[in-house]
């Protein structure tokens, strides 16, 4: 099985519109609050670089990507390298994460997906990783 089937899957229903959560997607100061400290730096454009820097277990990083889709309050999506994986910066080692937004009733679902994980446990490990992404999304756009 190729690495491109692995796929980390990440679901969340919030209590907020879709523009409410898509602002949160995009907004640094939002995104620093839910995904572990992390600052992000993009103009949100398609075909522009994206980076992130922060500390994960205790190592400092500065992972980076180009935006490769960008559809306020539908889709946002991304190619993401981190050179703590170990793996040369080559394309072939770039994740797609992709993250979509619908309305239902009241609420908005997330969708996020991650492909090209090494192996199951990568994928494990990233999907779980992205759904407690997902959860601090939720407390911040709810306002928990």
């Amino acid at each position: 099985m190729g690495t491109e089937n692995l796929i980390a899957k990440a679901e969340e229903a919030i209590l907020a519109k879709v523009d409410q959560v898509w602002k949160a997607l995009v907004d640094p100061d939002s995104i620093k609050q839910y995904m572990f400290g992390t600052s992000v730096q993009s103009d949100w454009k398609k075909g522009s670089k994206i980076t992130w820097q922060g500390e994960w277990k205790g190592k400092k990083y500065e992972d980076r990507g180009e935006i490769t889709k960008i559809e306020p309050n539908k889709v946002l999506q991304y190619t993401h390298f981190s050179p703590l994986s170990g793996l040369a910066d080559k394309p072939e080692n770039y994740h797609t994460v992709t993250i979509s937004l619908s309305a239902v009733g009241n609420h908005t679902k997330v969708v996020l997906t991650q492909d090209k994980n090494l192996s199951e446990k990568a994928q494990q490990e990233s999907q779980k990783n992205w759904e407690n992404m997902l959860g601090s999304l939720k407390e911040v756009v709810e306002g928990h």
